[in-house]
């Protein structure tokens, strides 16, 4: 079950926590990748290359660009794989926290920019390849707080929302040719992005959970793989939550 031979695959974040546990998880199912990453981290998307062989190709790019350079972005993954992608997993975010009244301009846009506009721009660039094949999955990272909001969050909470609109248009969009779009809602997950967390703010979501622990990244990276998989072909348009019961 759930087996992904010979897909070809463009992940965006796959650097992060959750990201490469997805890679790992899509390899062993046969799976070709290309998985984007900052400059920043191409140290990591060299190490994946490595350990993955050629089931896995890195590219460096900034997802805060233009329409017009995503589209070079993909043109470049395609030619890594040589040909289409038949998958996109849009995982990549950023955040840039504070209080409403001190959130700058800036803060909203990069934000915003590269969690909800960039998703947007990516589906639309793999949408036509797949359109054309009658076939594809789209699985978009939502979070936990696009449906529950959390202060200091403004920016995040709002792309994270977004990204569920987004979700359900494109889902209605596409469905007549054989394209699901979904999404998936991480809540607590142990990653470098909640390690900034203050401990005693870990301790108050910790007594909310219903399953009393925190999620990992192969929690959110086994729902991913669901998704994507021919076992979830009749699903589309739906939000799989990945929380421990923190929001039902």
């Amino acid at each position: 079950m759930f087996a992904l031979e010979g897909r070809k695959i463009l992940l965006t974040g796959a650097t992060g926590g959750i990201g490469q546990v997805v890679v790992e998880y899509l390899v062993k199912r046969g799976a070709i990748v290309v998985g984007s990453g900052t400059t920043s981290n191409n140290d990591v998307l060299q190490e994946m290359e490595i350990i993955y062989g050629g089931k896995f190709k890195g590219i460096q790019f900034d997802l805060g660009a233009s329409s017009s350079k995503i589209d070079a972005f993909l043109k470049s993954a395609e030619e890594k794989i040589g040909g289409t992608f038949d998958t996109l997993i849009y995982n990549a975010g950023i955040t840039s926290d504070k209080l409403a009244l001190r959130m700058t301009d800036t803060d909203w846009t990069d934000v915003i920019t590269v969690n909800l506009t960039a998703a947007f721009l990516c589906c639309k660039a793999v949408l036509p390849s797949m359109m054309k094949n009658r076939f594809g999955r789209i699985i978009v990272t939502s979070s936990i707080v696009g449906f529950t909001g959390n202060i200091g969050q403004a920016n995040y909470t709002t792309s994270k929302a977004g990204m569920i609109g987004l979700m359900k248009t494109l889902a209605l969009e596409v469905a007549s040719r054989n394209i699901t779009v979904n999404a998936v809602a991480p809540g607590f997950i142990n990653t470098r992005m909640t390690e900034k967390i203050p401990e005693n703010a870990k301790q108050e979501f910790l007594k909310r959970i219903p399953l009393g622990k925190f999620g990992e990244p192969a929690d959110v990276a086994s729902a991913i793989i669901f998704l994507a998989s021919n076992e979830a072909h009749y699903i589309t348009g739906s939000t799989l939550h990945v929380n421990g019961g923190l929001y039902m």
